[in-house]
């Protein structure tokens, strides 16, 4: 008996095609939607993903098509690709801010392994896809976030509400960005206890305009102090991002970092090695182990996380952080601008994962 073409049999069709990352039919889970079959015979649809930065979406879109015209009578398929990034899951004693989907953590056992440099090209890199990305430089007495977004001389607008301030936050590159550098003079310290710090935190967090995020990426700063406490235990976070250098001093304190995380029920989504290897501008076919190698993916081995990507250490991403043109948008064909999209997409894969199981 043959199959008739209509939306029924297209939709029984895709119902094998599964997402790779979430294992479910696409058609269980809604991502098929709008079937349309004119009379020539092409099969029309949307592919509705779980985020604009789907690292998989070619291969979805090439496993619908040659599903779809398994089908007699098909002379063409045609796929509107969207997405709905799925809401975090709620926990009952933190508040979530309005309209934002997922907040993200970028942090580091210590300084200087370049996790602002990282969080801004993650930030960047998402916002290329298409999302809907804010970054809160939660790095109060270390803001550079503005500087490597292009921003140093932006200030933030405010707003009276029956409610008190709202801030306005600073625009570029397709990231909304606030930090403690908008607020200061250039050259001022901050010289806060730790009640002072809980409450501007607290205060980037929710009265800032925020308006409908995807992904808010909090840079935090190195360590497991006060800025930590007040991030995981105001708002239900989607994860946390560890980023270290290959070099032992480095990993030994990015362990604790991300024994905090797990210890204060935020999942960890992986860590990030920075700075893995030197590529000399001048013989970009080498590359140098500066800070030794390997350590990042042993340390994801021993704690059982993934590694989530290894960047190298280029001159044009100095260049870049120091001009306010991120690496991803200055030099998108580099190894390193490769590596930082990479885990972006990655990182949001699992962000969707997590939402969805």
């Amino acid at each position: 008996m043959n199959t008739i073409l209509n939306s029924q049999s297209v939709l029984e069709v895709l119902r094998p095609v599964e997402d790779p990352e979430l294992r479910k039919s696409l058609v269980e889970l809604n991502m098929i939607r709008n079937v349309k079959i004119d009379d020539g015979g092409k099969v029309s649809f949307t592919l509705v993903l779980t985020t604009p930065a789907c690292p998989l979406r070619e291969f979805i879109v090439e496993d619908c098509k040659k599903a779809v015209k398994t089908l007699p009578g098909v002379t063409n398929v045609a796929i509107e690709v969207t997405a709905e990034t799925p809401q975090q899951k709620s926990v009952l004693d933190r508040t979530g801010i309005p309209g934002v989907k997922n907040i993200i953590a970028v942090s580091s056992g210590k300084g200087g392994v370049g996790k602002s440099t990282v969080a801004v090209n993650i930030a960047v890199a998402l916002a290329q896809t298409g999302a809907k990305v804010g970054l809160l430089d939660a790095d109060i007495y270390g803001p550079n976030d503005p500087t490597m977004l292009g921003l140093a001389d932006a200030k933030l607008v405010v707003h009276s509400s029956p409610n008190g301030e709202i801030l306005e936050p600073a625009f570029n590159h397709g990231v909304k960005l606030v930090s403690m550098a908008f607020l200061i003079d250039k050259d001022q310290p901050v010289i806060w206890r730790g009640p002072m710090l809980n409450g501007i935190i607290r205060k980037f967090l929710y009265q800032v305009e925020w308006g409908e995020l995807d992904y808010l990426i909090v840079d935090m700063p190195p360590g497991t102090g006060d800025a930590q406490l007040t991030l995981t235990q105001a708002v239900p976070m989607a994860g946390a991002v560890i980023v270290t250098t290959p070099q032992t001093v480095s990993l030994l304190d990015s362990r604790k970092g991300l024994r905090m995380f797990q210890q204060l029920n935020v999942p960890v989504l992986g860590i990030v090695e920075n700075m893995s290897y030197f590529i000399p501008p001048d013989m970009p076919e080498k590359q140098y182990d500066i800070f030794g190698s390997g350590g990042g993916a042993k340390t994801a081995t021993e704690l059982g996380v993934p590694l989530l990507g290894c960047v190298p250490l280029e001159i044009s991403t100095r260049i870049g952080g120091d001009n306010g043109v991120p690496i991803v948008a200055s030099d998108p064909d580099s190894a390193s601008a490769k590596a930082l999209r990479a885990i972006a997409l990655n990182v949001a894969g699992k962000v969707s994962v997590a939402a969805l199981a």
